[in-house]
This record gives structure tokens, sequence and C-alpha cells, in this order.
């Protein structure tokens, strides 16, 4: 007698090939890849969003999301080092190098000023910094996983400085080793791990083979020590004030890398703040949970029209 079997759940996929197309533009000498993902149907309410990656990610990395916004137009590059966009080679990989970045890449693909920003992670650092030193050129914006604090401050202090020391000792090694080091597979499958809440085996197996995918599409060690640097020396809160538009913060409730006091601590310095809290999630929205994350940019984008 043949044994029947229960098949397992289906493996987790992200299809956009009907919405998107990959294109190349030329931003101060950068030849920068970015990805367009066009809305399922046009109509007076679609908004075009520009979407802006963590550290170490790419534009694979949102699309978990931009799945769940099908009445609206998304574009998302891979900054400059990142994913399949080389490295700058006469700009510093800083907060500022990127903020000069995106303003030339908003001026490329002439993007006016109705134009929705979302950062996150680290991306939520170089859209806010945007947004302040750029008053009128997007709106409004949008930070997930937004990081609040400084990552050397508070109970994660010992962590980030165990990860200074990572890319110190990376940059330190000769070429090889050092490369070798932080493509480490067993050092990133650890970081995937560190940062997943999720017990659902089939999502972590796509969530850590994203990891592995792509957690390493970096252009060289000097360019990731640089984004490095300025991924945890820069904040939102440093902005936080100068922020003069509507900002929509979304936060994992279990979050240890953007934690959720820091959050309730951002809210209160923005002038025109909401923020939403995801449980069960920690800094994987973007993975983990993107249908109530969606849901909340949605709602957000219904009340804030295009000016």
């Amino acid at each position: 007698m043949k044994e029947s079997t229960t098949p397992g759940p289906a493996p987790i996929a992200v299809d956009l090939s009907a919405r998107s197309g990959a294109h190349t533009v030329e931003v101060a000498g950068t030849a920068v890849r970015y990805w367009d993902y066009a809305p399922v149907e046009w109509t007076p309410a679609t908004r075009t969003i520009v979407m802006v990656h963590g550290f170490r990610g790419d534009h694979h990395g949102l699309e978990r999301v931009v799945e769940l916004l099908p009445d609206h137009r998304v574009i998302m590059p891979d900054l400059p080092g990142f994913g399949a966009s080389p490295a700058f080679e006469h700009t510093e990989h800083s907060v500022d190098g990127y903020g000069e970045f995106l303003a030339g890449f908003l001026d490329a693909l002439a993007l006016g000023g109705n134009t929705v920003l979302l950062g996150h992670s680290f991306g939520s650092i170089v859209a806010s910094h945007f947004v302040a030193a750029h008053p009128g050129r997007t709106f409004p914006l949008i930070l997930v996983n937004p990081i609040a604090a400084p990552a050397l401050e508070g109970s994660q202090g010992i962590m980030a400085k165990l990860a200074v020391s990572y890319y110190w000792a990376a940059a330190r090694l000769p070429a090889p080793l050092g490369n070798a080091l932080l493509r480490n597979w067993a050092i990133v499958h650890v970081m995937s791990m560190a940062m997943a809440k999720t017990k659902d085996r089939t999502l972590l197996a796509f969530i850590h083979g994203q990891h592995h995918a792509y957690f390493s599409a970096f252009a060289n060690r000097d360019m990731l020590l640089e984004s490095f640097r300025a991924s945890v020396g820069g904040t939102v809160r440093q902005v936080a004030q100068q922020l003069a538009v509507p900002v929509l913060l979304i936060a994992g409730a279990e979050d240890q890398i953007a934690t959720l006091p820091n959050q309730h601590k951002l809210i209160e310095l923005l002038p025109d703040g909401e923020l939403v809290v995801i449980g069960g999630v920690g800094h994987l929205i973007h993975y983990e949970t993107p249908q109530p994350a969606a849901a909340a940019i949605n709602n957000f984008l219904e009340r804030h029209p295009a000016p």
C-alpha cells in the first residue's frame, strides 16, 4: 500500500515581475540600479513612493511590503555600494553622502514634491536627514523600524560595540581574510537568527535565505565600514524637530535594535508624528509582518494626500 503524505506549506515567494522593471540612472557619476514597480491600476489616488533600504540590504528586502501596495508606484534603488549599485568613487558612504545621492536620484527621475519617502532601519536615518535638509522636497515621510537612538547607547550597546570590533577587524585584515570574515556564512546566519522573532519555520527559511542571498552583496569592505559607522552614529532623533512633514513611525514591539521605549521618546520630538506598533516582531517588520505595515502605510497616505 502506498503511504499518503501531507505536503508541507508552500515556500514564501515574492513575484512582482508583472509590475517591476530594472533600470540604471547616473547620479553624480555613479551608475545606480533601481527598480520601478508600477501600480496595478493608475488612479487619482496613486502615489509614488521612494523606498530606502537598510544597512547591508538591497531592494529585495522591502519587496514583501511593495507586493501589498498594489495601488501605488514604488521606486527603489540599491544604495551605492549595495546590491547591484557600485560604490561612490568620490563621495563618503555617510548619512550626508547618501542624502546627496537621494537628492540627485529624485532630480534624475524628475520626481516632484508630492513623492512619498520611506526608509527602513539605516534607511530611516538617511530619509529623515534628507527631509530635514530639503523641506518641501517630499511628502510625507514613513519610517519603518526607525533608528531613534545611537546604537552604542542603552541595553544593546555591548552588542553594537562587538559589531564595531567586527567591522574594524575586517577592515584591518588582509583583503582576502577581511572579505571572507564579512561574508562568512555562519556569522551572517547568526545575525539573521538574532533579528528574527517568528517561530514559523517556512518564514524563517525565507528570511535566512534572503539574508544569505543578499546580505553580502556589498561593493567592498571600505565602503561597508564607512556605511556601518554612519549606521551606528546617526539617528532620526538628531533631526526629529526639523521634520516639517507628517511622519509615520512603524515599530516592532520586540525590536532590540530600535527599541520601543526609544520610539516613544522619538514621537514626542516630532512636530507631526504618528506611531504604529506591531506586536510579536522585532527589526524585520518588512519580512515578518508586511501586512500590518502595508495597512498602516495605506491608512496614513489616505489621510495625507498629495499636496
